[in-house]
């Protein structure tokens, strides 16, 4: 096995630009821990706000981005969990740095799951960090029931189209917002109905709803109070620090949740259960090779993306 292998380093905050692909030392695990060659791995929103500095989760450059990764076990330490040769899919360590965007990941084996054999490694990796947002969102935060009314905003997007159908899953009636050209992909994944967010006011369009999923914040967020029933929840992905939006929320009698998502063996299991039995697919808008990491983000930051973007290696 080589002691170097490729990734994409960045060794200064910047643009698209500044991702290279560079020879690093290839990671050992420690005890606990699997070494996985990657196939593919997911490029989520997150990163080109950590890559330009706007958002400095993982401290100062030099590091590598990436976390949602799908490959193949070539070593582990103390590990009976999995053997070498298993295909495995996860987002280990988050929201500290896995260095995903690479040849090779360690990562600790609870923290990873079986790769669902209906997936290809790229749609794998598209999976972990958005869909494990929407089953953290929906069923561990909200506890979501068969027959309740919930609203996914961005329902056409990463965490948005899974979340459409992890909620329908559940029994749950969805109601999803998204641009007029995305109404026709969301309602294949089973939405019941939907808002166009540029031509209607989705607080004339709906009401008593039980669950609205915000994946936007501010005035979006704020605005979604109104929509949910007395009691109702509103979780956010993006504001789980905003003090006001949490006061307003629980001030008109509804609950608030802001989530920031964690690795989770058990919810990877439950993902790939509901792949395994045709209810959640993952949709790619591209797949692009490991070299090309800047053109992934800059695919991502143009606003546009339906579902989700992956590297593969």
């Amino acid at each position: 096995m080589p002691a170097r292998m490729q990734a994409v380093v960045q060794k200064a905050f910047g643009g698209p630009e500044v991702l290279e692909v560079a020879e690093v030392d290839r990671p050992v695990p420690l005890g606990t821990e699997v070494l996985v060659r990657v196939e593919a791995v997911g490029v989520n929103p997150v990163e080109p706000l950590i890559r330009s500095g706007q958002f400095p989760l993982i401290g100062q450059p030099p590091f590598i981005l990436g976390w949602d990764i799908s490959g193949v076990i070539e070593g582990l330490e103390g590990v009976t969990r999995f053997e070498v040769g298993d295909e495995v899919y996860g987002m280990p360590f988050f929201p500290r740095a896995a260095s995903g965007y690479a040849q090779y990941v360690a990562a600790p084996s609870r923290q990873l799951a079986r790769k669902p054999p209906g997936l290809s490694h790229a749609e794998a990796a598209a999976l972990p960090l958005a869909g494990l947002t929407a089953w953290q969102s929906l069923v561990d935060t909200a506890r979501l029931a068969p027959g309740q009314r919930v609203l996914i905003h961005g329902a056409g997007g990463g965490v948005g189209h899974l979340a459409v159908q992890i909620a329908k899953a559940r029994g749950a009636y969805v109601v999803g917002t998204a641009s007029a050209a995305k109404h026709e992909f969301v309602r294949s994944l089973g939405a019941d109905e939907l808002i166009d967010h540029q031509t209607r006011d989705f607080t004339a369009a709906v009401g008593d709803l039980d669950v609205v999923l915000d994946s936007l914040g501010d005035v979006i967020a704020r605005r979604s109070i109104s929509v949910l029933r007395p009691g109702g929840m509103l979780i956010t992905i993006v504001g789980r620090r905003d003090v006001d939006l949490a006061a307003r929320t629980r001030a008109a009698g509804r609950r608030f949740a802001g989530l920031s998502v964690e690795p989770d063996y058990p919810g990877l299991e439950a993902l790939a259960a509901l792949v395994d039995s045709g209810q959640l697919r993952v949709h790619l808008q591209a797949t692009l090779p490991l070299a090309e990491a800047a053109k992934a983000h800059q695919l991502l930051e143009s606003g546009r993306t339906t579902g989700k973007i992956v590297l593969t290696i």
